[in-house]
């Protein structure tokens, strides 16, 4: 028989397992108690300030103030460069809860065209700082400002910003030499200060806005802003004023610039004036020009392939980075490499019969003169531009010493101190052929630079400052632009200056200034139709540069020629002689003879400086010296 299961429960045991769980439960309690208590103590004691600055950041935050731009005036405080108020569109990605939605809602309510909408979309995505606003359009138009404000609920993080925008009233013809701004692209930003750029949009491109960026962008500011949980701004807390831009006073005169342009008249080219005596260049003209306008805010994609696919490539600087033959302008620079190296004197005579030959060379080096100009001296020379003279010379010279006199006049170098994408045009050497084309220099070849052909290169600038140094008898006066930075003047002496040229005697250059003078004013001068009437004594000479070489006895036709095969016009002059005020270079592409086509280019300019300026005459010799700037506002 089973006994009787025992039911009954062990009051004992129970209270064991209650109080082993109850003391389990208050030392989890303890334990998650002591976790709370220790992590509140870490983020109120440890981690106090972190949490404050995260809290104040909330409620307080700081906004760049970017500098106003410097303005830009001409030498006699006409204004070149401005700064005009616009309304921008800009965007803070921390703020923004949808980018990709933003975007899009943007692009319907800004209507912009198709080809527009991915480089704003790019524009929106650029690397900023953290709270920085990206532009993302400038100039708004008024009916575009009204959409974004009914919409601006929708647009958290979206602002209309007033801000001054760059403006240039003499957009064209100051195109190359003034340059422009444009949007900072990533690449810059990189490079860029980001304190100083901070809130900035735009930064020079170009010219003279690129070379003195530093000068006219100046200096950021800041100021404290407290904004609600939104971030709209309630009020101001602090603030540190923006340092403005310097203003930059450049050499240029519009006069001056607009004449130059004026001259070319459309026609491929490029004019250089320079004031010899102080290096400030008082026009660099390069036609065709083109809207600067266009690229402060960014030029639409039609506009920018019409400029890169015209064929007249309005978007390359003929002055400063032109490379053509210099024909016989550099005839001048020849005659004074043989004075100085002695291998002529002034009276030396040779007989020109219409060729040159080199010794044991059957083959003719022509003059332009088929049946030459018979007894020919250094004067006679320069005035009827005769070739035979120059082979001869350029034979006795040597490219060796060819190349170092005419580097000394600034051949083949960067001549000015503040001209940005100056090219260097192409002094040819023997170490460069070797190097360029693994061969040697050939007798010939010397010949054809002695006439300014050949391998030889030269751009207007450097073709104006040759000639500017020639006008001061061998005294280097580094070309320049700005003449006054702020309330300091540009000094004419620069420390990067080159030597002076050295002559044995002075005379050398009354005889080749001489020889000059005749070009224009002589029986047989090569431009005496265009030295007519002249009231103030002038040097010049004229050189017809080729596009392609001719044959042995081929003969030149230019109505045979395409348009573009045929000879450039070149000219460079100063004056007055005895006292130099202006020096000239111009070229005009594929025009024909220098004499013809570019002497009375270089005429009208000297005469307006000289005569309309009243600049150079002995009763008003102070045409340069001091800023003039009455018309400043």
């Amino acid at each position: 028989m089973r006994e009787p299961r025992n039911t009954l429960k062990n009051p004992e045991h129970a209270l064991r397992i209650f109080r082993v769980r109850a003391s389990l439960a208050v030392l989890v309690v303890l334990l998650l108690s002591s976790l709370l208590v220790g992590r509140l103590c870490y983020l109120q004691i440890v981690e106090h300030e972190v949490y404050s600055t995260r809290s104040e950041n909330n409620r307080v935050r700081v906004e760049p103030l970017p500098p106003t731009r410097g303005l830009i005036y001409d030498r006699h405080g006409r204004l070149l460069a401005e700064n005009r108020p616009t309304y921008n569109l800009t965007l803070v990605r921390e703020r923004v809860d949808d980018l990709d939605a933003t975007l899009t809602l943007l692009v319907d309510l800004l209507q912009l065209p198709a080809d527009e909408v991915e480089e704003f979309k790019v524009r929106s995505r650029q690397r900023q700082r953290p709270f920085q606003p990206a532009l993302l359009m400038s100039d708004l138009t008024e009916s575009q400002i009204a959409r974004l404000a009914v919409n601006r609920h929708r647009l958290p993080g979206v602002e209309v910003q007033a801000q001054l925008l760059r403006y240039y009233p003499q957009a064209e013809i100051m195109s190359h030499a003034l340059g422009y701004v444009g949007r900072i692209n990533a690449e810059e930003l990189k490079e860029l200060d980001p304190g100083n750029y901070a809130g900035t949009h735009f930064i020079g491109k170009t010219g003279i806005e690129n070379f003195y960026e530093e000068q006219l962008h100046g200096r950021a500011g800041l100021r404290k802003v407290e904004t609600n949980a939104r971030g709209r701004v309630l009020r101001e807390l602090g603030h540190t004023a923006p340092q403005p831009g310097s203003d930059l006073t450049l050499t240029i005169d519009i006069d001056m610039q607009q004449l130059a342009y004026d001259l070319l008249d459309g026609r491929r080219g490029a004019i250089v004036a320079i004031a010899p005596q102080t290096g400030e260049i008082l026009a660099m003209a390069s036609v065709p020009g083109f809207d600067i306008n266009q690229f402060v805010t960014g030029i639409d994609v039609a506009s920018y392939r019409g400029l890169q696919e015209d064929l007249d490539l309005p978007l390359f600087n003929r002055a400063t980075r032109g490379s053509y033959p210099a024909g016989s302008t550099i005839k001048p620079f020849m005659a004074m490499s043989g004075l100085i190296e002695g291998v002529i004197t002034p009276e030396q005579v040779i007989y020109d019969p219409g060729y040159y030959q080199l010794p044991n060379d059957d083959r003719r080096y022509r003059n332009w003169l088929r049946w030459g100009h018979g007894r020919v001296d250094l004067e006679r020379a320069l005035a009827v531009s005769n070739n035979t003279y120059f082979y001869s010379l350029a034979h006795d010279l040597g490219i060796d010493r060819i190349h170092d006199n005419l580097e000394h006049f600034g051949f083949g170098t960067r001549v000015a101190a503040d001209v940005a994408g100056q090219g260097d045009g192409l002094l040819p050497s023997r170490d460069w052929k070797q190097a360029r084309f693994e061969q040697s220099w050939y007798p010939g070849e010397t010949l054809s630079v002695g006439i300014g052909q050949g391998y030889l290169q030269v751009t207007p600038l450097q073709l104006a400052s040759a000639t500017a140094v020639l006008a001061n008898r061998g005294h280097w006066v580094r070309p320049r632009l700005a003449r006054s930075i702020g309330e300091e003047d540009v000094p004419a002496d620069l420390p990067d200056t080159p030597a002076d040229i050295e002559v044995s005697n002075d005379s050398y250059w009354d005889r080749v200034f001489s020889g000059m003078e005749k070009v224009l004013s002589g029986r047989e001068g090569t431009a005496r139709r265009t030295g007519a009437g002249l009231e103030y004594r002038m040097a010049g000479k004229s050189g017809t540069a080729q596009v392609f070489s001719l044959g042995q006895n081929q003969k030149y036709n230019a109505s045979e020629l395409r348009e573009r095969l045929r000879d450039h016009a070149l000219f460079m002059a100063f004056a007055p002689v005895d006292n130099p005020q202006i020096a000239v270079s111009v070229i005009v592409e594929n025009a024909g003879g220098g004499s013809t086509h570019a002497a009375s280019l270089a005429r009208a300019m000297t005469d307006a400086w000289i005569l309309d300026h009243n600049c150079g005459l002995p009763e008003q010799e102070s045409c340069l010296g001091g800023n003039d700037a009455e018309s400043r506002p």
